[in-house]
């Protein structure tokens, strides 16, 4: 799998020039900077070439491949990853509808991990030449990419944090308030979540063995905190699931 520019004529590429407009899609309210002018929406528009549907397992891009694009998730769910020498997997994150995704190639202009779709999803392509001439024209949108990447600094930051300081329980915990959080600012239920990913996952995402990880969803659902079933995750108290 190579990078975006690769993509678009790959033989299993699936590139719609279309419908990618930032203007008709309905997370624009969570990615885009307010304040625009119809003028500026339409420049933003312009930049943004084509859409890219990925089925579930699907990579978007892998660790190597030449940084050319930005990418914005316009739906679905995909997860980062990074492989160790020794061949260990670990998950770096997990991208919702309106992350950004690509931010990790900016510095040395190649991809540092792999991105795989969770399920099927489509991405916006941003190529990140014209992105940085419009970002020198519209101060707006400038300070949104910036806070873009202040963002995936905190993100890692706040990751480093929780693997050494938390407990397991705390870990779960707390992934569990983030996405809450995240679903929220989406306009969906706080308390209604789906997981995409699965426990093994969760567990290496938050530095855990997939037994800690169902063994602190079973601990938190007898304390009546959440009511999990399968992918299906309710929260049933979170203000005790932040004391946690």
């Amino acid at each position: 799998m190579t990078s975006a520019s690769a993509d678009t004529s790959g033989p299993h590429a699936d590139i719609k020039h279309a419908n990618a407009r930032c203007s008709n899609c309905s997370v624009q309210h969570v990615c885009m900077p307010s304040g625009l002018s119809p003028l500026e929406c339409e420049r933003l528009d312009a930049i943004i070439c084509s859409t890219r549907s990925l089925r579930r397992g699907e990579s978007l891009f892998r660790c190597g491949d030449a940084f050319q694009s930005l990418y914005a998730v316009r739906s679905g769910c995909l997860k980062t990853v990074v492989v160790h020498r020794e061949g260990h997997e670990q998950v770096t994150g997990f991208h919702l509808a309106s992350d950004a995704l690509g931010l990790d190639g900016v510095s040395a202009d190649h991809h540092a991990c792999d991105a795989i779709a969770l399920e099927d999803s489509v991405v916006c392509i941003i190529p990140f030449g014209l992105l940085e001439q419009l970002c020198r024209e519209i101060e707006a949108v400038q300070h949104h990419v910036h806070r873009m990447m202040c963002g995936e600094i905190v993100r890692e930051s706040s990751l480093m944090m929780m693997l050494g300081t938390m407990t397991a329980e705390q870990r779960v915990a707390a992934f569990l308030l983030n996405l809450s959080t995240r679903m929220k600012a989406r306009g969906y239920s706080p308390a209604q979540l789906v997981l995409r990913m699965t426990r093994e996952e969760i567990g290496s995402y938050l530095g855990l063995k997939i037994e800690t990880v169902s063994r602190m969803f079973s601990r938190l659902q007898k304390a009546g905190v959440i009511d999990a079933r399968g992918k299906d995750v309710r929260i049933l108290d979170q203000a005790r699931l932040e004391e946690v």
